[in-house]
């Protein structure tokens, strides 16, 4: 798969395409990406790329005609259709499903906003998909396509060391969507806590529904609305039902 990342600052994504175990998936081409300097298609001495928007108002919007060219010329190079997809706070906010869908995709072109955001114009006739990250504004999309590059570096075959890890991860079918449980490491007391007794015993059983039961104590405290979902799909048994009423 290949993502085409569209931005005013590439410099930024260097650190994060060559540091830490996603890098695995980006120097062994399973995820590419490419950068475009926006710049790059701007006209004029000052390679201009936002003007002051119409009626007035703080802030510069970034111009239709530059992202179109940019776009364009991505679609050139690529014999595929990839969607185009903006980070935006009015985007579907991203959520393990999603990441799952583009771990297994071509790739897509990701446009990195800046200021007060893109011509209306652009987005109508161009962005196919927008994304947000939660309802909260950055000061660029830069930080929303590493967060979703990240997601999906890390779900590539051999990247994690375990290849099963990212089996037990929040929101996970696996986990029929809850939240993970509590993890614990050596030494047995750390500062006088210990670790929960039933995780030293070595019977599996007890230590998987010690497991779930946290999980679903973590989810119903901090995310109801993920027993919900959990609840509607058929996914909580007897036992577990009966366990979260006595919560």
């Amino acid at each position: 798969m290949q993502f085409d990342v569209v931005t005013l600052f590439p410099e930024l994504f260097t650190p994060f395409l060559t540091t830490g175990i996603t890098r695995r998936a980006f120097e062994s081409g399973q995820v590419k990406v490419k950068l475009n300097n926006l710049r790059d298609f701007a006209e004029g001495n000052y390679r201009r790329v936002d003007d002051r928007p119409f009626g007035g108002g703080p802030g510069m919007v970034m111009m239709a005609e530059p992202l179109s060219q940019c776009v364009t010329s991505i679609r050139a190079e690529r014999a595929d259709n990839v969607p185009v997809v903006l980070f935006s706070p009015v985007g579907q906010p991203l959520t393990h499903a999603m990441v799952t869908n583009w771990a297994n995709s071509q790739g897509a072109v990701l446009l990195c906003g800046r200021y007060e955001g893109l011509d209306q114009r652009f987005i109508d006739t161009q962005v196919t998909e927008q994304i947000s990250l939660g309802d909260f504004v950055l000061s660029g999309g830069e930080i929303a396509a590493m967060a979703l590059l990240d997601a999906v570096a890390r779900l590539q075959p051999g990247v994690l060391s375990d290849a099963e890890s990212h089996v037990q991860d929040s929101f996970n079918p696996a986990l029929d969507g809850l939240l993970d449980c509590p993890h614990y490491t050596r030494p047995e007391v750390w500062q006088g806590r210990g670790v929960p007794d039933v995780l030293l015993s070595g019977h599996h059983l007890h230590i998987e529904r010690w497991r779930r039961d946290q999980r679903l104590t973590l989810t119903a405290r901090l995310r109801p609305d993920l027993i919900a979902q959990a609840r509607q799909a058929g996914h909580l048994t007897m036992q577990d039902e009966a366990l979260l009423a006595k919560l």
